[in-house]
């Protein structure tokens, strides 16, 4: 390729693909943000019904920064992150079926805000080996349209890329759905041949700090096709 044509490419490309990525970016802060306000609000209408409750109940927001966000509910946490970059599915993904990506393909490219579930004694004593779980994905493209990619039995309804642009209306249903979810997703005993040999760090760890290895499904398969593509 001669530089003329090289430099010309070039100039094409920032003026379509990239000016498209900036403006997925731009959207999925921009969601962010009103998830944010979402969070807030939940927060203090639920501590406002909890009111005569045991203090332990109540919901604790807090904003970590530009991309993070935690949500403590109970002995749980949800934590939710942005993701600083903009992605495109693989050639194989159910979204390149669709007709609004077909006609236009720049609609294929997503912002990605993660929702994780931890225990939240996990973040109190440290202990930095315990696992999470991606309960959700939410991806949000150029035209502000969007859809959620979690676990079936979470009742994430936006499935289709294409078919509803992004609100607080339906930031609300995914806050909630995920709070509801991570609720109903209890920790289960591990399998004893799974946690019959420990080692002596381990105890000392454990009786000093707490710190003996935990997750809701330790020891179980968190299967990934349980998951909505």
């Amino acid at each position: 390729m001669e530089k003329q044509d090289q430099n010309k490419s070039i100039i094409e490309t920032l003026s379509t693909k990239s000016q498209i990525k900036q403006l997925v970016y731009d959207n999925t802060l921009s969601a962010f943000q009103v998830l944010n306000e979402v969070l807030t609000e939940v927060t203090e209408s639920s501590n406002t019904a909890l009111s005569k409750q045991d203090e332990r109940l109540h919901l604790h927001y807090s904003q970590k920064g530009k991309f993070n966000a935690e949500l403590k509910v109970a002995g749980d946490i949800l934590i939710f992150n942005t993701h600083s970059n903009v992605f495109q599915f693989d050639r194989s993904h159910e979204i390149w079926k669709t007709a609004y990506v077909k006609k236009n393909v720049l609609a294929g490219y997503s912002g990605i805000i993660s929702v994780y579930n931890f225990l939240a004694d996990s973040f109190k004593y440290n202990r930095m080996e315990d696992m999470g779980y991606l309960i959700a994905r939410i991806f949000i493209n150029k035209d502000n349209y969007f859809f959620v990619q979690g676990k079936r039995q979470s009742g994430f309804n936006y499935t289709t890329l294409g078919s509803k642009k992004l609100d607080k209306k339906s930031v609300e249903e995914i806050v909630r759905a995920s709070i509801q979810y991570c609720l109903d997703f209890d920790l289960l005993v591990p399998p004893y041949d799974n946690v019959k040999l420990a080692t002596v760090n381990q105890i000392h760890q454990t009786i000093s700090d707490a710190k003996l290895r935990t997750g809701k499904r330790l020891g179980f398969q968190f299967l990934s096709d349980d998951i909505d593509k």
